[in-house]
Formats: structure tokens, C-alpha cells, sequence
């Protein structure tokens, strides 16, 4: 896995183009302030040991948010950070998984459409903790 994470004033976000045929129909919009938001791109080689990249990639996130100082997370699937990819199925699964288990741990977590391209409209503020990258 691979994981971006952008520590924003704000994340906002608009359904753009529909990138994956079984993604169901979504038109939608948000805006997320003070939130951690992570480009997470799952690889063919995480499908052997999903539970256990699941628990990294939420451990990042957390301990990103921490550092942040809130308790917003956004879980935005992003496939470009890596020639390797998992199955679409997998893909939204950890993701789904990643939210529950976020959520019972008492984050405030969004999870962008999957299987869409998004206008996005992405403030940070420019410190080192603000952006980090994991490969997991």
C-alpha cells in the first residue's frame, strides 16, 4: 500500500467522471475542514495480508490526525501512486472496513465516492506534518 496523507484547511470535492463501470451512480459534493485526508492506493500484493495492511493504514491515519490536532479523517481512493493495483473489490472493501473501525475509535470519518474522478479543491497549510507519505 501506498499512502498519501494531506493534512487540509479544507478538502473539497465534486463527482467528475465515473472511472470504474461497477462504481454505483453518484453525483455528489463536500467540504471537509481541518480534516487528515488519505490517498490510499492498495496494491496486488496487500490482497495475501489485508488485515494487517488495514491496521497500518489506520494507525498512519490516526497518528496523522493526532499530530494535526483533530479528529477528521477523509479515506479517498487514490490509484496513482503505484503500477500495481488490488481488485476493486478489495479496494473498497479495506476502505469500508477502515471507516467502521475509525469510527468506533471516535473519528469523524468521510470516505469520497469510489470509482469516480473528482474535481477537488485541496488547501494545506505548509509544514512538515502537514504532508507525509507511508509505503506500507
Amino acid at each position: 500500500m501506498k499512502l498519501l496523507i494531506i493534512y487540509a484547511n479544507k478538502f473539497a470535492y465534486k463527482t467528475s467522471l465515473k472511472s470504474l463501470e461497477s462504481a454505483s451512480e453518484a453525483t455528489e459534493q463536500n467540504s471537509i475542514e481541518n480534516a487528515v485526508v488519505g490517498f490510499i492506493h492498495v496494491e496486488e500484493k496487500d490482497e495475501v495480508n489485508l488485515s494487517n495492511v488495514e491496521t497500518k493504514l489506520i494507525k498512519n491515519l490516526k497518528w496523522a490526525a493526532r499530530k494535526n490536532n483533530t479528529e477528521r479523517i477523509v479515506l479517498h481512493s487514490f490509484t496513482h501512486l503505484s503500477q500495481s493495483k488490488a481488485s476493486s473489490e478489495i479496494t473498497k472493501q479495506l476502505l469500508d472496513n477502515s471507516e467502521q473501525r475509525l469510527k468506533k475509535a471516535g473519528y469523524e470519518v468521510y470516505q469520497t465516492p469510489f470509482g469516480y474522478f473528482l474535481d477537488l479543491d485541496v488547501k494545506a497549510p505548509g509544514y512538515p506534518l502537514a504532508r507525509l507519505f507511508k509505503d506500507i
